[in-house]
């Protein structure tokens, strides 16, 4: 299998012909053909790969100040894929970055080389991560949703982008990843955004004849070409496996699966014995038992959609609806979010459906017959999930590049909101307790978005002391109307006399509201 890769990307003129040990010196004249990228990320460290078209040595130079890199990372190893590892680093820090071979050899730097470092697994804050399905096939749409998500993003950067697979149509083949995903991002996502991929069915789809047991034996380009957090280095349980892992950005989980790949060459992701679930419940129990915060969990393959695929017919999704998202659902995972099916789906906040389309129930199984929008129309407060950590939404955004039809019973029943007619790209936006998903379209519209937050709504009894002052905070992120004063800040100090003085905050929109009951005590 791995002389088929190897000649298919000498085909392709992606290697050299071969090279003797005498003629693999360090000075030869290198030039950069692939990158670089970022990966690996974490708040104190990042892997940084590229490729060259010579054989040369690995040299990073780094430094929050642009004009003075005199952090140095490097492997002195000769190779044509380089793939340095810098640690020791600050969280939520800025650093700029240059690369190549040495000492007066390099091959990239500038004011558009640099990452910004994670902020440590559980920290509340801001966050921003961009999601793509279906991005690889080199069409006029893949383009178009990239700038777009650029433009969106102007000077909000992101944190990281996650891909949900089908990465390099058509066969995931190391030539149609480099013209179809390497060479479309290097110049504005990929040095600048740390990637976390998934691997879809085209992936494995290398040399299609081999179909089968490139499923087992993952033998592919797609994990040739990344690198991932298999020990937990950024967060969660160790997986082992380059397939599935866990990584943290702040306060949000991820989980990236594998729901087409072989583990141990026999079970797949519906067979919930196998080692990825077992993996997965391990994960989910260690995030639950010493942190707080959101999860999602993101694949190829969806349980629900009637886009170009059909959630009622095909196997995989068919099983993994059946079989697999109730243990997601039962460990809370917030949202779900998958490719395959090209177009863009929402629900509403759901739980327990697991049968095929006829047999879904609204009444029944969405917690909640808002839209989310939380725009002030009509029914669009945010979706709420208190301490029982109940409810999920899923969404399908498989549109990045790959565009395709609709079933005969379009949209699917359990579907918000449906769209195949553009493409586009999904963002989620973290703030504390308050999570955003919008889509992104390659005209640059938002045609929907969502809000969820948890742990809102609160009735709090505070007591002071006579003379005492209190700080009240609300339990959402928004715009503030208090009932006493004119306050419209997030938190105010009070300082009242009277035995016990009531304190409401409410949203525009009447959807959420904290009470405060401060108590004085002589």
């Amino acid at each position: 299998m791995k002389r088929k890769l190897i000649a298919g990307m000498a085909v392709a003129g992606l290697l050299l012909p071969f090279i003797s040990s005498a003629q693999r010196k360090p000075d030869v004249q290198a030039h950069l053909i692939r990158g670089p990228y970022l990966q690996v990320a974490s708040s104190t460290s990042i892997v940084i790969r590229w490729r060259t078209d010579a054989l040369q040595r690995s040299v990073v130079n780094y430094s929050p100040d642009e004009k003075e890199l005199k952090g140095l990372a490097e492997d002195p190893a000769l190779t044509f894929e380089h793939k340095v590892t810098i640690t020791g680093l600050s969280p939520r820090t800025k650093y700029y970055y240059a690369i190549g071979g040495g000492p007066g050899d390099t091959l990239q730097k500038g004011s558009d080389n640099y990452f910004v470092t994670l902020p440590p697994p559980g920290a509340e804050g801001s966050y921003r991560i961009g999601v793509f399905g279906d991005c690889g096939n080199n069409s006029v749409n893949q383009r178009s949703v990239r700038d777009q998500v650029i433009k969106y993003l102007a000077d909000k950067p992101m944190d990281a982008w996650i891909l949900l697979g089908d990465n390099a149509y058509t066969s995931g083949q190391d030539p149609e990843f480099q013209e179809k995903f390497f060479n479309i991002y290097k110049d504005n996502l990929l040095k600048k955004y740390p990637l976390f991929p998934a691997p879809g069915n085209h992936d494995y789809n290398d040399f299609y004849q081999y179909k089968a047991t490139a499923q087992a034996t993952h033998d592919i380009a797609y994990y040739q070409n990344f690198s991932m957090p298999t020990k937990g280095e950024c967060g969660g349980v160790a997986s082992g496996t380059q397939a599935f892992y866990s990584f943290d950005i702040g306060n949000v989980h991820f989980l990236s699966i594998d729901s087409y790949g072989k583990e141990d060459k026999e079970t797949r992701l519906y067979d919930t014995l196998g080692a990825q679930v077992q993996w997965i419940k391990k994960d989910l129990e260690a995030f639950h038992n010493t942190k707080r915060g959101w999860v999602v969990a993101y694949w190829h393959h969806p349980p629900y959609t009637m886009g170009s695929h059909n959630s009622d017919h095909e196997t995989e999704l068919v099983k993994i609806r059946e079989n697999f998202i109730r243990i997601l659902e039962r460990y809370g995972v917030d949202l779900i979010v998958c490719g395959h099916s090209h177009l863009y789906e929402r629900s509403r906040l759901m739980n327990g459906h697991y049968g095929m389309e006829a047999t879904f129930n609204a009444a029944e199984h969405n917690l909640s017959s808002s839209t989310a929008l939380y725009d002030g129309s009509e029914n669009s407060c945010p979706y709420i999930k208190d301490s029982a950590n109940k409810g999920t939404v899923y969404v399908v955004t498989g549109s990045a590049g790959a565009m395709g039809s609709r079933q005969a019973t379009y949209p699917h029943d359990a579907m918000y909101y449906s769209y195949n007619e553009l493409g586009g790209a999904s963002m989620i936006e973290v703030n504390e307790n308050r999570l955003e998903l919008k889509w992104i379209c390659s005209d640059g519209q938002i045609r929907d978005h969502f809000v969820m937050m948890k742990d809102v709504n609160r009735d709090q009894v505070i007591t002071i002391k006579k003379g005492q002052a209190a700080t009240l905070t609300a339990s959402f992120i928004g715009t503030y109307k208090w009932n006493k004063g004119k306050d419209a800040t997030r938190s105010i100090i009070v300082k009242p006399t009277a035995a016990k003085t009531v304190y409401e905050v409410v949203d525009p929109y009447t959807c959420l509201k904290d009470r405060f009951e401060v108590r004085v005590s002589k």
